[in-house]
């Protein structure tokens, strides 16, 4: 039965362009969402950038630009992932948006009537570079680990509070209403740790006067919404709620039946799936369905950051390698929740073995059979995803699911060898070359999430109505 399909990543901060580590975030949703469309569910795919907050209104004034010529023109270079990495979404959401204004203030509303909001005074060590508050357990020789870079501020101003603490036993049902909430199953006990070691109420405004570059609280135009409070309802902004209550029944869902799928890195594990559950829970809203965690990539043993300085360029290997090269070995070289290190000597051996000498190389040995012997194309109109692509999907083992494939690749190049199908003839041959074409078409209809202009190619080349030997997908380095 088709349904709708909601997935979304976090929001990028516009304050430096796209690295890989984000690359690996927007591909992994963009295979789900592509697999759920060739599944027949009707797909809405969301993506966007996080364009508020101190670090943002810093950058911008550093600059010499104002904070909206700034934010425009950074939340363009990321929108040209959508070319440099063939991306499917269909949703493009920015924080700046007028009607995501009105949103986050629809929802700051809901949770102040509903007693989750008030004022107090706001005490604490702050890291700019989250925009997140850090206790002296967080801190490494009194910096912030992520962005060692940035001094911790101290902050003391009245400022509206979250009543996160009293949301502890209501995220707790919910977590344990749904043993899959959270994957992988660390991540998991993770947050279920964290939540009943207590819930501390935090900040979620700034005093304009300082930090003007934010959506005003309703009712109080001396503040601006904390950038995260502000941020996390992009995910249903971008359905039109509140006043699109059918786009939002349909692919969120309702309390009883979530439907909405989210990726995020590690270290947004606590504010998808214990700040941002707690909002929707606050103001009598559906929560996620489910949240996948993916791990960091790596740079020299190293978390890739832009503080740091060591990060990868993902539009330079598109450049260099192309898109689907850049896109198959984030799959299947990048564990799908741990870290993992990436280097150019490791994706040019991926490329060289996996790409030129593997699925190239099948292709073209196949191809220049069939012309050789005048090979007409059959359609296999019929073709369905392979169960173990299905299982590892299901799962979100993205790698285990390129592995199947390139798994048949070398069974099928083995039986190429063992069957000596070069010195075949007639019949025989003919029987042959028809049997490897249905497994390189079910090779390109189970590569098609991961690899899509690759896969389109292959088909092209293989339903045509005579097969023939074309350039190389993958020319040797």
């Amino acid at each position: 039965m088709n349904k709708n399909y909601y997935i979304t990543t976090t929001l990028p901060y516009v304050n430096a362009l796209p690295h890989m580590g984000f690359a690996l975030e927007i591909i992994q949703a963009d295979i789900l969402a592509r697999y759920n469309e060739r599944l027949g569910n009707t797909v809405f795919f969301n993506f966007g950038t996080d364009e508020h907050g101190q670090k943002i209104y810093q950058k911008a004034v550093a600059s010499g630009k104002p904070p909206q010529d700034y934010v425009d023109e950074f939340a363009a270079k990321f929108d040209d992932l959508k070319i440099a990495l063939n991306l499917s979404y269909n949703n493009f959401i920015r924080t700046t948006d007028a009607h995501h204004k009105k949103a986050a203030q629809e929802i700051w509303i809901r949770c102040r009537d509903n007693g989750y909001i008030e004022k107090g005074i706001y005490k604490t060590k702050y890291c700019i570079g989250c925009e997140l508050e850090k206790q002296d357990s967080d801190l490494q020789d009194g910096k912030c680990p992520l962005h060692p870079t940035y001094e911790i501020q101290y902050i003391e101003e009245e400022n509206y509070f979250f009543k996160f603490s009293k949301l502890q036993l209501k995220l707790l049902d919910l977590y344990q209403a749904n043993e899959n909430f959270v994957v992988p199953k660390h991540r998991y006990t993770e947050i279920i740790n964290f939540v009943k070691s207590g819930l501390n109420d935090f900040s979620i405004s700034r005093q304009k006067e300082k930090m003007p570059w934010g959506i005003e609280v309703p009712d109080d135009n001396k503040h601006v919404m904390y950038v995260w409070f502000d941020a996390l309802t992009n995910y249903i902004s971008a359905l039109g709620w509140p006043e699109n209550t059918s786009k939002f029944n349909d692919y969120w869902g309702s309390i009883a039946n979530p439907n909405a799928i989210q990726i995020a890195g590690k270290d947004n594990l606590r504010q998808q799936s214990s700040m941002w559950q707690a909002m929707l829970l606050a103001a009598g809203l559906p929560p996620t369905k489910q949240i996948i965690i993916h791990g960091f990539i790596t740079s020299g043993g190293q978390k890739m950051s832009k503080s740091l300085g060591n990060v990868i360029n993902p539009f330079e290997y598109v450049d260099t390698y192309g898109t689907d090269a850049v896109r198959y070995y984030l799959v299947s070289k990048i564990n799908p929740f741990e870290d993992s290190d990436f280097t150019k000597e490791s994706f040019e051996l991926t490329y060289q073995a996996d790409l030129a000498n593997g699925l190239g190389n099948l292709v073209s040995r196949v191809s220049k059979m069939c012309e050789t012997q005048g090979v007409v194309a059959n359609s296999h109109n019929d073709l369905k995803f392979s169960p173990l692509i299905v299982n590892h999907l299901t799962s979100y083992r993205f790698d285990m699911a390129i592995k199947t494939i390139w798994d048949s690749i070398k069974k099928t190049d083995m039986w190429i060898n063992d069957n000596k199908v070069w010195e075949l003839t007639g019949e025989e041959k003919n029987k042959a070359l028809s049997y490897l074409v249905g497994i390189i078409l079910q090779i390109t209809y189970d590569l098609y999430p991961f690899m899509p202009e690759t896969a389109d190619k292959i088909k092209k080349q293989f339903t045509s109505d005579s097969i023939k030997l074309s350039n190389p997908l993958f020319p040797r380095l």
